[in-house]
């Protein structure tokens, strides 16, 4: 199974979807968790090491992505709807070393859906940057396929443990 990566520079957006051999909770979990997020979230040979979680709304994922030489880039999700087992939404944004929104680099509005096909989990990821230049700035940094090699992650870990 691949990821189907749908950019769309009209309106800003990206747009991410796979299919998951797992059931609907496991992939929830593997995505709210962070003990599974730092497992698969980085696309390797990058690793994911989350500072803090507080999955509620108006709670954060404040985290880093460490590269093999030890380069860090930190990172944060601020959550603003929760819908368990359905959906969540909020804010992504790249923050400094004091977990500070780092305003120069594009920040996003976002959505994941979860939705179960039979005994598969249907997943999207949705996000839509302010301006056309934001969504080509990460896009040239291989977000489309940091996204597609992190699901790759994600599918050897459901694998393992369900």
């Amino acid at each position: 199974m691949t990821t189907e990566i749908i950019v769309n520079p009209n309106t800003f957006t990206f747009q991410a979807k796979r299919i998951f051999h797992a059931p609907l909770a496991l992939v929830w979990r593997a995505y709210t968790e962070p003990a599974l997020l730092d497992q698969w979230w980085a696309p390797k040979p990058w690793k994911a090491e989350t500072q803090s979680m507080d999955f509620t709304p108006g709670g954060k994922w404040i985290y880093d992505m460490v590269g093999p030489n030890g380069e860090r880039h930190g990172a944060m999700q601020i959550f603003k709807e929760i819908v368990f087992e359905k959906y969540f939404s909020g804010i992504d944004a790249f923050v400094d070393e004091h977990g500070k929104i780092n305003e120069s680099m594009p920040v996003a509005t976002w959505k994941n859906t979860f939705e179960a096909v039979g005994d598969q989990t249907l997943v999207t990821v949705y996000a839509q940057y302010p301006n056309k230049e934001s969504l080509e700035f990460v896009i040239k940094m291989g977000m489309d396929k940091g996204v597609s090699m992190a699901h790759d992650n994600l599918s050897e870990l459901l694998n393992k443990i369900k």
